[in-house]
C-alpha cells in the first residue's frame, strides 16, 4: 500500500499495543473487585472460522467494555468456548479424526483471530466447555437438579436411521423425503427413555419475571412469552364411549361458554384411544400411519367407532381423530366447536358435520349479520341455545359452567415443555447415570465425577455405545454390575450457567464461588444474536432460578441488560453466506486496512440491533478517518496552552465540550454509530479550525485528545497510538474518560441558531445570485420579542390579550401585537430559543464559519445596530440576514 502504509503502518501498530496491553495485563480483573461491571457477549461455538459477524458481535461488547473501563469501572469482559456439539462430530467423521482434536484446533484458530482483533478480554478466566474441568460442574448440576426432583426420565419420540442404528437430531434429517444425511435411508421414528429438566416446574416464575427485565428488547420478551404461552381456560371430562367399555377424557378449552355448541370431540392420533381405535380400524390406521400431517395447511381427521357425550347437552357426539390435535398440546382431546372456532369449522364443513351457533354478539345489529354456516363467530358474546345459559354474556356463562359441570375445573395450560436434555451422540457432557438392574437409574457419587468422555470410536451407532470399557461399570449403590448412561447432555446444558463460571473459572470444588456470583452478578450488559432470543435465554434463566431456590444464588435473572445485534449483509443486501459468494473474510479486511478499520466500520455502520449492507466503500472511508485523526495527533501541539480564547476558538471549544458530552450519552445507549459520528464531525471541524489564519493551538489540542479519547473503544490501537505521540500518561485504555470542561446544556438550541443561519446566507446568496459577497450582517431581534416569546408561552389561551396587557410592551404597540398574532398562530409549538445575549454571544463565536465559507467578514448586530428594513425581519432564534456586494 505503499505511502499508505507510512501514514498508519497498522500492522506494526497492532501488534505492538497488543503486546504492550497484554504484558501490562491491563484487562484482568482482580477476583478481589467489587461488583465490577460485567460486560459478556454469547461465547461462540468454535467453528474455526470468525465471519464479520462475529467481528460485529464482539466489537460491540469490547467497545462497551473498554467504555466503561475509561469511565471509572472495573469490567469483566471473559470469553470461552461452546466447543462441544453434534457440528465437531461431523467434522471429525468426514475427516477421518476425533472431535477433540478438531476442536482444539479450532479453539486456538479463532484465539489467534480474537486477539489479532484488539479484543481486550481477561483470558485468565477462559473457559472451555468440552473441559472435564468444566463439564464436570454440567455433572453435578444434573446431579444436584436430580436430587432436588428438577429430573425426570420418561419415553419421548426421536429420529431413528434403521440403518445407521442411530438416533438422528432433527438437522440430519434431510429433503423432504426425510433421508438420513449420512446413508441417505428413509428416517423413522422411535420412543425411547429420555432425561428432561422439568423446566415447567418454573412456567410462572419465568412468566411473570419477564416483566422485570426493562434492559430486554420488547420482541425478545414477547418471543419468551409466546414460548412459555399461559392459557387460562377450563378442563371438562367427556365421557366417551368405545367397544371396550366407556372412558372419562378430559378436554381442555378456553370456550366453555361454547360447549352446547360441540357437535364432535377429537382425538390426536397418537392417544391411547386413537391408537386402539387404529387397531379396529383400517381407515383409521390408515390416517393415523400415513396421512397425519401436523404441520399441514389444512385439517384433517378420520370417524371412529367411538362417540362422547357432551356433558352440558347428554347428546351424544361422534369422535374423530384429527392431526391438528397434538398429544402435548393441552391434553391430546378437544371438544370442537365448529361455530366458534375457525379449525374446528373448516373440519366440520368438509366432513359434513353439524355447525351449531351458541354465541353471538350482543349488538342485535351485528348478529343479524352472523351466520356461522359460512364463518365462524370466534368472539364473545351473549350465549343462545344453551339451555339455562342462554342470555348470559361469555364471561359470567364460563364461570357458572366451571362450577355446574361435573368434574370440570379452571385450569391454565402452558406451551412450554419440559427440557429433553438427552442426546444419543458422543461429544457433549456423559449425563452421570449407572443403571442398574436392581437399583434402577443411580447417579454418580459427585467424588467420582467427571466421567469422562472415552476415546472416540468411528463407528455407524453411538460411539459411546461402542465403548465397551467405559460402558460397562459398577453400580455405585449396590456395587453389582451395571451400565453407564450413553445419552450425554444438550449443549445449552453448557451455555445455560457459563456465565456464572467465568466468576471462578478455577474453582475445585464448586461449580462457582457463590459470595462472588452475588456480588458479581447479573451480567450488566449481554449481547448475541436474535437467533438465541428463545432457548439459550430461556434455559438460561430456569437454571438461574434453580440455583437461586438451591441457595446457591441471590439472583433470579442472569442478564439484566440485553443488546441482539442486527447481521452483516453482503453488498447485495443479502445474509453472508459461503453458498451465496458473498462473505467477506475479516482476515482480508485487517490485512489489507487493519482491525481498528474493521471495528471501526462494523460499529458506525448502524446501531448494534440493525442489519446493514456491507460496504468496501465504507471500509476505505473508515481507513481514511483513522489516518487522519493519527496525522492530527502527529502534529498537535499537546503542551500549548491559553488563558483567554478569542470567539472562534471558544466556539470549538465548546463544540468540543458538546461532542463529550453527545459521545457519552451514546456510548451508554450502545449507539456507537452516533457516537463516531459525532466524533468524525469534531475531527472535521478541527481539521477547518486549523486551517485558518488565526488559530489556538490549545484548542485544537484539547479537541483532539478528546476525540482520541472518545474512539478509544472504538479503535483502541491507533488510538494508543495517538495517545502516546501526544505524550499521554499510562495507556488511553486505563485513562479517565473525558468531561465537558463548559456548560452545553444549551448547545441543541444554539446548534440549530448557527445552522439555520448559515442555511439562511446560503439561501440569500443563490437566490440573488450573489457571486462575490462583500460582508455579511447577521442582526439578532430586538429584547421585547423574546419577552413577547415567553408571555406566549405561559399565556393559558389568549395569547395577543396577555401580552398587550403587558405594560412594557404597549409601547411597542402593533409590533408587539402583529408579533404576538403570529405565535398565537403557532401555538403551542412556539419556538424554543436561547435569550437574547445568549444568542448574540452564539452567533459571535459561530461567525467564523460563514467567513470562512463565503469569504467575507461577517457582523453580529443587536435590532438596535442595523438598519430598520434589516432589524424589521428578525425574530428570536431567526436572525435576520444582510448580504453585501459589489
Amino acid at each position: 500500500m505503499g505511502q499508505q502504509e507510512a501514514t498508519y503502518d497498522h500492522r506494526a501498530i497492532e501488534e505492538r499495543w497488543q503486546r504492550e496491553w497484554d504484558d501490562a495485563d491491563v484487562f484482568r480483573v482482580p477476583d478481589d473487585a467489587e461488583d465490577p461491571e460485567y460486560v459478556l457477549a454469547m461465547f461462540p461455538y468454535t467453528s474455526g472460522q470468525l465471519h464479520m459477524g462475529h467481528v460485529r458481535n464482539y466489537a460491540i461488547t469490547d467497545a462497551f467494555a473498554r467504555y466503561r473501563r475509561m469511565d471509572g469501572e472495573e469490567v469483566l469482559h471473559p470469553m470461552g468456548w461452546d466447543s462441544f456439539g453434534l457440528p465437531a462430530e461431523n467434522a471429525a467423521e468426514e475427516r477421518d479424526t476425533n472431535p477433540r482434536e478438531w476442536t482444539e484446533r479450532c479453539i486456538e484458530q479463532m484465539r489467534d483471530q480474537f486477539e489479532s482483533l484488539g479484543f481486550g478480554y481477561d483470558w485468565e478466566r477462559e473457559v472451555t466447555t468440552c473441559d472435564p474441568d468444566y463439564y464436570k460442574w454440567n455433572q453435578w448440576l444434573f446431579t444436584e437438579f436430580r436430587e432436588n426432583d428438577l429430573v425426570e426420565r420418561q419415553a419421548a419420540t426421536v429420529n431413528w436411521c434403521p440403518s445407521c442404528e442411530t438416533v438422528l437430531a432433527d438437522e440430519q434429517v434431510e429433503g423432504d423425503d426425510e433421508l438420513c444425511w449420512r446413508c441417505d435411508t428413509p428416517v423413522t421414528e422411535r420412543d425411547l427413555d429420555q432425561w428432561f429438566f422439568k423446566t415447567t416446574e418454573y412456567a410462572d416464575d419465568l412468566l411473570e419475571s419477564i416483566d422485570d427485565l426493562d434492559g430486554w428488547p420488547t420482541n425478545v420478551r414477547d418471543m419468551q412469552r409466546n414460548w412459555i404461552g399461559r392459557t387460562d381456560g377450563a378442563e371438562v371430562p367427556f365421557t366417551l364411549h368405545t367397544p371396550d367399555g366407556d372412558e372419562d377424557v378430559v378436554a381442555f378449552t378456553t370456550r366453555l361458554d361454547t360447549i352446547h355448541g360441540a357437535t364432535y370431540f377429537a382425538l390426536a392420533p397418537d392417544h391411547p384411544l386413537a391408537e386402539a381405535a387404529a387397531e379396529r380400524d383400517d381407515d383409521v390406521a390408515h390416517f393415523v400411519e400415513e396421512v397425519a400431517d401436523p404441520d399441514g395447511d389444512e385439517p384433517q381427521g378420520v370417524r371412529t367407532d367411538i362417540t362422547a357425550t357432551n356433558p352440558a347437552t347428554g347428546e351424544e357426539i361422534p369422535v374423530v381423530v384429527a392431526d391438528f390435535v397434538l398429544s402435548d398440546v393441552g391434553t391430546g382431546a378437544l371438544m370442537a366447536v365448529p361455530a366458534h372456532d375457525e379449525r374446528d369449522h373448516e373440519f366440520a364443513q368438509s366432513h359434513d358435520l353439524p355447525i351449531r351457533q351458541v354465541v353471538e354478539p350482543e349488538d342485535e345489529a351485528d348478529a343479524d349479520a352472523v351466520d356461522v354456516q359460512e364463518a365462524a363467530y370466534t368472539e364473545d358474546g351473549v350465549l343462545v341455545d344453551s339451555g339455562d345459559y342462554s342470555g348470559l354474556d361469555s364471561e359470567t356463562a364460563r364461570e357458572e359452567l366451571t362450577a355446574d359441570i361435573g368434574g370440570a375445573e379452571s385450569a391454565v395450560q402452558y406451551q412450554l415443555r419440559d427440557w429433553g436434555v438427552s442426546r444419543q451422540r458422543y461429544w457433549g457432557t456423559p449425563i452421570p447415570i449407572v443403571h442398574c438392574e436392581d437399583c434402577g437409574p443411580v447417579s454418580v457419587p459427585d467424588e467420582d465425577l467427571p466421567v469422562e468422555l472415552p476415546e472416540f470410536v468411528h463407528t455407524t451407532g453411538n460411539p459411546l455405545d461402542a465403548a465397551e470399557d467405559w460402558k460397562h461399570t459398577e453400580c455405585p449403590e449396590c456395587g453389582e454390575p451395571a451400565v453407564r448412561e450413553t445419552d450425554t447432555m444438550d449443549t445449552f446444558v453448557d451455555s445455560s450457567w457459563y456465565f456464572l463460571r467465568f466468576t471462578s473459572p478455577d474453582l475445585d470444588d464448586a461449580p462457582f464461588d457463590v459470595d462472588r456470583a452475588n456480588d458479581w452478578m447479573p451480567v450488566d450488559e449481554y449481547v448475541g444474536g436474535i437467533e438465541h432470543a428463545v432457548m439459550h435465554l430461556l434455559y438460561s434463566r430456569f437454571v438461574t432460578k434453580a440455583f437461586a431456590d438451591l441457595d446457591m444464588l441471590d439472583h433470579r435473572e442472569p442478564f439484566e441488560a440485553l443488546t441482539t445485534q442486527g447481521m452483516v449483509l453482503g453488498e447485495d443486501g443479502t445474509k453472508m453466506s459461503k453458498s451465496k459468494g458473498n462473505g467477506v473474510s475479516p482476515e482480508r479486511i485487517t490485512e489489507e486496512y487493519g482491525a481498528d478499520t474493521a471495528r471501526l466500520f462494523t460499529l458506525r455502520a448502524a446501531r448494534p440491533d440493525k442489519d446493514f449492507p456491507w460496504s468496501e466503500e465504507g471500509v476505505r472511508s473508515s481507513r481514511a478517518f483513522l489516518e487522519r485523526l493519527l496525522s492530527m495527533a502527529r502534529e498537535v501541539d499537546a503542551g500549548a496552552t491559553t488563558s483567554d480564547l478569542d470567539p472562534a476558538g471558544e466556539y470549538v471549544a465548546r463544540e468540543t465540550a458538546a461532542t463529550v458530552a453527545d459521545a457519552t450519552e451514546y456510548f451508554d445507549e450502545m449507539e456507537f454509530n452516533r457516537a463516531v459520528q459525532a466524533v468524525d464531525e469534531l475531527v472535521s471541524l478541527l481539521v477547518r479550525y486549523r486551517d485558518r489564519d488565526s488559530v489556538d493551538e490549545s484548542v485544537v489540542a484539547r479537541g483532539v485528545e478528546v476525540a482520541v479519547k472518545l474512539l478509544a473503544p472504538v479503535a483502541p490501537h491507533v488510538t494508543e497510538e495517538c495517545w502516546t505521540t501526544m505524550g499521554g500518561d499510562g495507556f488511553v485504555a486505563e485513562a479517565d474518560w473525558p468531561t465537558p470542561d463548559r456548560d452545553v446544556s444549551d448547545h441543541d438550541k444554539a446548534t440549530r441558531l448557527v445552522e439555520q443561519t448559515r442555511e439562511d446566507v446560503r439561501d440569500i446568496v443563490d437566490t440573488a445570485g450573489i457571486e462575490d459577497p462583500t460582508g455579511v450582517d447577521v442582526v439578532t431581534a430586538p429584547e421585547w420579542m423574546y419577552d413577547v416569546l415567553e408571555l406566549a408561552k405561559d399565556a393559558d389561551g389568549n395569547v395577543v390579550g396577555s401580552v398587550m396587557s403587558d405594560e412594557s410592551l404597549q409601547r411597542h404597540g402593533e409590533d408587539a401585537a402583529d408579533y404576538a398574532k403570529d405565535l398565537a398562530a403557532q401555538a403551542p409549538a412556539f419556538p424554543d430559543v436561547l435569550g437574547p445575549d445568549a444568542e448574540r454571544a452564539t452567533l459571535e463565536r459561530a461567525a467564523w464559519l460563514v467567513e470562512s465559507e463565503f469569504d467575507a467578514p461577517v457582523r453580529v448586530l443587536a435590532a438596535d445596530e442595523a438598519d430598520d428594513d434589516v432589524a424589521s425581519k428578525a425574530e428570536p432564534g431567526r436572525p435576520a440576514i444582510h448580504v453585501h456586494e459589489g
